[in-house]
This record gives structure tokens, sequence and C-alpha cells, in this order.
């Protein structure tokens, strides 16, 4: 199926949209209670709402992806550890599939960059 790498670079910048989108969602959640979400009542949840709209804006934009990527892989790395893991080690088990998927493909976009169509195209 080599015929799908001409649509490689296209791919990433969907991936990048649509997980910049779906973290910003959960942001909208923590910070405005919207989207069927409450508002977060604590510094720490608040801080976590900071980091999942405003990074995955970024990351959608494609701007300073890198290291927005790279704060927002971190932050769901932690939110795992100090929610999830408490219940199992296994992701399945404790509900953290979702933080642990996120946490890696925000690390993927991290590691490559903006890609081919984003505001900041010296970070790819």
């Amino acid at each position: 199926m080599k015929f799908l790498s001409t649509f490689e670079a296209h791919a990433y910048v969907l991936v990048r949209l649509i997980f910049g989108f779906l973290i910003a969602c959960h942001g909208i959640q923590k910070l405005f209670g919207g989207l069927g979400g409450q508002r977060a009542g604590t510094a720490l949840m608040i801080f976590g709402g900071i980091v999942e709209f405003g990074g995955g804006l970024l990351v959608a934009l494609g701007l300073q992806t890198r290291i927005a990527a790279f704060l927002v892989s971190g932050m769901m790395a932690v939110g795992y550890f100090m929610v999830h893991a408490k219940a199992s080690f296994f992701p399945i088990l404790n509900r953290g599939e979702l933080a642990v998927a996120y946490c890696f493909v925000f690390l993927y976009i991290a590691t490559r960059g903006v890609g081919s169509w984003g505001i900041d195209k010296s970070s790819s």
C-alpha cells in the first residue's frame, strides 16, 4: 500500500488539527464548563484546562507546535499517573486509555513539528 505515502503530509496535518481540536475541547470543559463539562474547581485542574485549551489551539494552528505538544504530552502523563494509575497498572482497567493515547500522540507531534501546513513553518 505504498500509494498511501503520497498522502503522508496531508494525513499528519489532519492528525495535528484533529487532536489539537479535541484536547482544546477538554480545556473548554475545564475552563468554561462548556461542551457538557464542569468548570474546574482546583488550581491544578484550572492549570490543566489552560494547557489543554491553549496547547490544543497552538497545535491545531501550527504555532509553537513542538513546545505546545510537549507540554500537553507531559500534562497527560502527569494526569494519567495522578488519576488513573492509582486504580490499576493497565490503562484498559483504570479507564486511562484516552490519557495514554493523547500523551503519545502529542509526544509524536512534539517530535515531528508543525508539518507542511501551519502558521509557524520554522518549527518543522
